[in-house]
């Protein structure tokens, strides 16, 4: 039995999480669900986010990274349609250059196949301004997603705060039957926790079945439990990370890490590897998983394979497998994204690239591609299998796309017979290896300048990179309709969408808030603008999804000062904070019929209410005469945030 000593109390065994995170603790006391500040080793962006997080990074005034390793990487928008991507990267590349990043050029790859490939060190924190970062966890990194300003933060040498987590032990025991895949085990963890099940909670894998997967198939797992809303994932660091980062060629950062035996953990789960069976999420939701048997015999139109879930060497080589000496059904359209330039070498360097062209399948860009409807989006109504990790209303860039989520092996053989079919009706499964050695080339990740020639390196900026929005500190008294009132589980693309279309303009605020909420409301921007102020009303989940900090910054642009909701997901909420914006929660949840768009609400002396740190508020409806209790929960420096008007006005001022 382990025992430690801390503050005076004998502890029992610690869980891997709680090794980690304490030995990275700068600031707070370990409480489970009290604020903690941590020490951030690495973090990565990539240029859906970067644009702000770097113009955020040169506001606050540091000259140089003080992290150990910093990334930035080009894989979201490599669709270069007019200008304004191509500007984006060239401004991405030359902070990098000048302020001590590394810089991942386009064609690279996807950031978190690239960053376990290549940078990912078992034991270290990392935060990433995506919100599948927590793919590191793959490896035994705590790996968080978090909104791009606090990234920036991180790598001033600030601390990111987080709630101080519950953890849940999720046993594996057994080993996946053939063509039973990573993908089906966190399906069903999604079916069994739901999207909200991972809040204030990190998952943590242990058990004899850990033993069975591979780091690929591990990192699938830890990547997608971002859809549980968890503030991360984590696997042990064992012989099979050793192994896999020896292929690396980068043995020397291995450690061995894990649970004590006498660990205790918040909840527990057991998920038996030996019985699981192919499943599918059907849409809108990750978590609304059925069996390939309960689905049935569904005609679809498109397969999509790639994507940070499952582009990796071992998914690739499975799908060429299974498409060899065969063909596309004529009557589907398969693409194949490979996750990074080294999976695509070797893809090409063993023939597997070739098996995959001569079956008819289209091969896209190692980048994020169609996952956030950059291209191949589906038909009207057109039913697409994607391996990826989201599957909300018109992601894909088709409003009525059908989109399921499923694994690689049930993607590749649906793509051959043109319906929904069970990869166990492809026989004996061939026992799929790593190699004993990757083929390694950094040459498209350029390191930035020596600090002695930093002062020399232009900052090259294009017309449609605009400042970072104004803001101000918290108002004295709220006053503001209702310019919006939405229903539950809203995600961060009902908010700020993305796609070819719109993300083009994410380094410009002003322009990309014309399309806050236009999958809810297409009049929404015109309306909150016009009104100068108002405020946001939502149910259950507000904000599920993305880490991208635009669906803070395009409201803020638009006036909304507060938004009033049944619960929040986590990085959002953190995000508005960040941001200014006043995150309130019912108290009582059937309150929420008591307020109609449109309305007048009042928060009165609310600053006041802040600052004197009180939780409970009362927001008055004016146009019904109800009063309405809401909660306010603000620890002492999100507090001092708030009313400084967001983190990027709060940082500055301690600086000084």
């Amino acid at each position: 039995m382990h025992t430690y000593v801390l503050k005076g109390m004998i502890s029992m065994g610690l869980t891997l999480t709680e090794k980690i995170l304490r030995a990275h603790l700068v600031d707070g006391e370990y409480v489970k669900g009290q604020e903690i500040g941590i020490k951030i080793d690495q973090t990565l962006t990539q240029d859906a986010t970067g644009t702000m997080a770097y113009l955020e990074f040169e506001a606050i005034g540091v000259p140089r990274v003080k992290t150990e390793r910093s990334v930035a990487y080009i894989d979201h928008n490599t669709l270069q349609n007019g200008f304004e991507n191509a500007d984006d990267h060239r401004f991405i590349g030359s902070v990098a250059k000048k302020h001590g990043i590394y810089f991942s050029r386009p064609g690279n790859g996807i950031c978190h196949q690239v960053h376990l490939e290549r940078f990912g060190v078992p034991g270290k924190t990392l935060i990433g301004s995506d919100s599948h970062t927590p793919t590191g966890g793959g490896i035994g990194m705590i790996a968080i997603g978090a909104g791009g300003l606090d990234v920036a933060v991180a790598m001033g040498g600030g601390a990111y705060y987080i709630t101080c987590p519950k953890v849940v032990k999720v046993e594996l025991t057994g080993k996946l039957q053939p063509w039973a895949a990573a993908k089906d085990v966190i399906l069903e963890v999604l079916r069994r926790l739901s999207v909200k099940g991972g809040v204030g909670k990190v998952i943590e894998y242990v058990g004899e079945g850990v033993k069975t997967l591979s780091v690929p198939e591990r990192a699938t797992i830890t990547n997608m439990g971002a859809e549980l809303g968890a503030t991360t994932s984590i696997f042990p660091s064992d012989e099979i990370t050793k192994q896999f980062l020896k292929a690396q060629k980068r043995e020397e950062v291995w450690t061995p890490l894990a649970a004590d035996a006498d660990a205790e953990y918040d909840e527990e789960l057991t998920i038996d590897l030996s019985k699981l069976v192919p499943l599918a999420a059907c849409p809108h939701s990750p978590d609304n998983v059925k069996s390939v048997e309960e689905i049935g015999k569904l005609k679809i139109d498109q397969v999509c394979i790639g994507s940070c879930t499952n582009s990796s060497l071992l998914d690739m080589l499975k799908v060429a497998h299974i498409l060899k000496g065969k063909t596309v059904n004529p009557d589907v359209s398969l693409a194949i994204a490979p996750g990074s330039k080294q999976v695509l070498n070797m893809l090409a360097q063993n023939g597997a690239l070739s098996i995959m062209i001569d079956a008819g399948a289209r091969i896209l860009e190692s980048a994020c591609g169609p996952c956030i409807g950059m291209g191949q989006s589906p038909n009207s109504k057109g039913i697409s299998l994607r391996t990826f990790n989201r599957n909300f209303e018109g992601r894909s860039g088709t409003k009525d796309g059908q989109i399921y989520l499923v694994s690689p092996e049930m993607a590749a053989v649906s793509a051959l017979t043109g319906y929904l079919t069970d990869p166990r009706e492809l026989g004996d499964m061939p026992d799929f290896k790593l190699p004993e050695e990757f083929v390694i080339n950094d040459n498209m990740v350029v390191p930035p300048a020596p600090v002695e020639e930093m002062d020399s390196v232009e900052i090259l900026r294009g017309p449609n990179i605009k400042p970072y929005p104004e803001t101000s500190p918290l108002l004295e008294t709220i006053d503001a309709p209702v310019s919006l009132k939405v229903g539950d589980n809203i995600t961060t693309d009902h908010i700020m969408p993305a796609g070819a279309k719109i993300l083009p303009l994410r380094s410009n605020i002003p322009k990309i808030s014309q399309h806050c909420f236009a999958v809810c409301d297409e009049s929404f921007p015109e309306r909150a603008k016009s009104l100068g102020k108002s405020i946001i009303v939502g149910g259950s989940n507000y904000g599920q999804g993305s880490s991208r900090e635009h669906a803070a910054l395009a409201p803020l642009y638009l006036g909304v000062k507060a938004v009033l909701v049944k619960s929040f997901a986590r990085i959002h909420r953190a995000n508005l904070i960040n941001a200014g914006i006043l995150p309130l929660t019912f108290v009582n949840e059937a309150d929420y019929d008591n307020i109609a768009q449109g309305d007048e609400l009042v928060l009165a002396d609310v600053r006041k209410a802040v600052e004197e740190g009180k939780s409970e508020l009362t927001v008055v409806n004016k146009t019904n005469g109800k009063e309405i209790p809401v909660l306010c929960e603000l620890s002492g420096r999100t507090k001092d945030i708030m009313l400084a008007g967001g983190l990027l006005d709060f940082t500055r001022e301690s600086m000084k």
